[in-house]
């Protein structure tokens, strides 16, 4: 869950998470659509197939039991080199290092030159202590997440300031530019249903996901506005009331069976904003 996502917004859906699939067994018996209805809202749904995937795969070639080493984990589903060595290094003291994001920062300003990948990893793995892997890992994986930041690092707060070669001169960082966008969502709800539209298996996005459907305005007041951002996107959702003969295939869904539904982020959220869930 914390691959491209900060803590802050994983802690509900992963207590949610464990409280609905709190075994590898009882997650690898669930329906797909049951834990992407879970995950929906986090985002990044990918994660949540390989996850299911990997789960299965552990009940049916490890007897239910997670591998230990890097390289059985890389074996599963949804699972890299980054996340196989933080596994086996916090989880089972396998000696590997990690390196994310905040590693790579840290290790090329600590050096003074710009890595490449492969090289990346073989300082990574250089400075290892291999009698305490898990806590020095996540150790330098903090310290690029809350110290040496992308933008005005705070390297007087920095353990490591004494060995950096870049230190006090890294050139101001300048911020990601967000993108603006604008849509509108169609809804039209009757006697404790509402009517919403499946993605297509194929999609590139959110596969299978439910939604309510895209429509245009057309120049009608909206019943509500809000905002709703996507990695670097930021989009203004206005949502109007439509008729079922206006949309695009779909059907009705009940109240009922909407928390077992696997819906996309911003239809939730506009849902709730019509107290409809």
């Amino acid at each position: 869950m914390l691959q491209q996502t900060r803590v802050g917004a994983v802690v509900d859906y992963y207590e949610r998470f464990l409280d609905r699939f709190p075994t590898i067994h009882t997650l690898a018996r669930a329906r797909t659509a049951s834990v992407l209805a879970v995950w929906s809202g986090l985002g990044y749904y990918r994660r949540a197939r390989a996850m299911h995937a990997a789960a299965k795969n552990i009940v049916r070639d490890h007897a239910g039991l997670l591998p230990s080493t890097s390289v059985q984990l890389q074996a599963l589903p949804g699972i890299g080199r980054y996340t196989a060595a933080a596994i086996a290094s916090i989880a089972f003291d396998e000696p590997v290092a990690v390196v994310d994001g905040n590693v790579e920062r840290v290790l090329q300003r600590l050096s003074g030159k710009q890595l490449t990948s492969s090289e990346t990893w073989r300082t990574a793995e250089a400075i290892l202590t291999p009698k305490r892997p898990g806590d020095f890992n996540q150790a330098i994986m903090e310290l690029g997440a809350k110290v040496c930041l992308p933008c005005e690092p705070k390297c007087l707060a920095c353990p490591l300031s004494e060995l950096c070669r870049t230190r006090g001169e890294l050139p101001q960082a300048t911020r990601e530019v967000r993108r603006k966008r604008e849509i509108c969502y169609g809804l039209h709800a009757a006697g404790g249903k509402v009517w919403l539209v499946q993605r297509p298996p194929d999609s590139s996005l959110m596969a299978n996901m439910w939604e309510l459907p895209e429509t245009r305005s057309n120049g009608q007041q909206p019943l509500f506005t809000m905002k709703h951002s996507i990695t670097i996107t930021d989009y203004t959702v206005r949502v109007v009331r439509t008729s079922e003969s206006e949309e695009s295939e779909g059907c009705w869904v009940r109240r009922s069976r909407l928390p077992k539904l696997p819906l996309t982020g911003v239809t939730r959220k506009i849902l709730r904003a019509a107290k409809f869930i």
